[in-house]
Parts: structure tokens; sequence; C-alpha cells
């Protein structure tokens, strides 16, 4: 009888969760996916930006692990978002660039329940393409949220945990515990499908 090392097994784990989806999808194109990554205020940025231009750019130190991938990256740069600025409302830099980074909106400042923001890219695209995943949008964050009150000089703590609006009072909570994003991916079905 053959052993199998860990890595080994992964893999054939790996393949067997895909397997399903494969037959689902039979001969379709799979479908179109979209991710939007926040870091708010927790880069060094003198380190994460390249420098130059086109295909010459030279990657900063932050990105040292990934040179191996520098041909297949693509960078913009460029993008402050004006709504993220303060203008005039004073204090709350993390909550207000948190709520402005996907809607472009600059959020009514409260830290009570009369929030106001926008709707996000991510949600307008899981309004046109969410139909043909099994989740229209999957909402994920690495620390634990608070959804209500005032987090950030008199910002809600809805504008500082979530980068995902569904409408203009409406955020979109992100899921910190890994289970049960497994559960939400993978949880529902019959016992043997599960």
């Amino acid at each position: 009888m053959r052993r199998f090392g860990r890595r080994e097994l992964l893999r054939g784990l790996g393949a067997a969760v895909a397997l399903p989806a494969l037959e689902a999808w039979g001969a379709r194109a799979a479908p179109m996916r979209m991710a939007f990554i926040g870091v708010p205020n927790g880069v060094n940025l003198s380190r994460w930006r390249p420098t130059g231009v086109g295909r010459d750019f030279a990657l900063g130190p932050t990105f040292a692990p990934v040179a191996s991938f520098k041909r297949d990256l693509q960078i913009f740069s460029g993008f402050a978002q004006h709504n993220a600025e303060a203008l005039g409302d004073g204090g709350g830099d993390h909550a207000r660039a948190n709520a402005a980074f996907l809607t472009g909106c600059h959020p009514r400042k409260t830290g009570g329940a009369n929030i106001r923001n926008g709707i996000s890219v991510d949600q307008v695209a899981a309004q046109g393409i969410g139909h043909l995943t099994r989740l229209p949008s999957l909402e994920l964050i690495c620390m634990k949220t608070r959804r209500s009150g005032s987090c950030d000089s008199g910002y809600s703590c809805a504008y500082e945990y979530n980068l995902s609006w569904a409408s203009e009072t409406l955020p979109m909570p992100a899921e910190a515990n890994p289970r049960l994003v497994f559960e939400r991916l993978f949880g529902s079905g019959r016992p043997a499908e599960r």
C-alpha cells in the first residue's frame, strides 16, 4: 500500500474540491471575478511605491517577495480620493478613507444611525455579474469589527469597518471568522456534498 505525503494529499484534496465545480461549469467559460483589497493606512509608502514608468519600473523593498512576478504586475498610481479628505469635517481619516475607498463618496460625519455614504463599485459589479457565481459578493476582514457607535473622531464604526456598501445607508458587513467563511462557501447542501 502506497503512503501519501502531506503535500501530495493536499494537492489531491484541492483537486477533489475543484471537481464538482468543474463539472457544474461544463463547457462554459469561468465566471468573471474581481477583488478589491484595502490596506487602510497600513503601508510605508516610500518602501511600497515603485519608481519609474512603464516596463522599466523598479519595485520598492516591500515588493521584494514578488519580484519574480514583476512582468505580470500592472501597478496603477495617482488615484488619491478627494472625498477621503476632511473637507471641513476635522479628524477621522481612517473611517473617512475606508468609506470613500470603493464608493468615491464623502461620508456623512456621524456617530449615530444616520449614516450616509454611497454604493460601492464592488456592489455595482455584484449587481451586474453576481448571478454568475454562487455568492454575488464576499466581504472579508482580518479583525473583529464594530457595527455601531462612534469609532474615529465622530465617524460611525460602520464607515471604519465596511469598505463595501449596498446602498447609501446599508454597509455590507465583512466576516473575520475563517470557519464562518468556509461554511458560507461550502457548508450548504446535502451531507454527502459537504
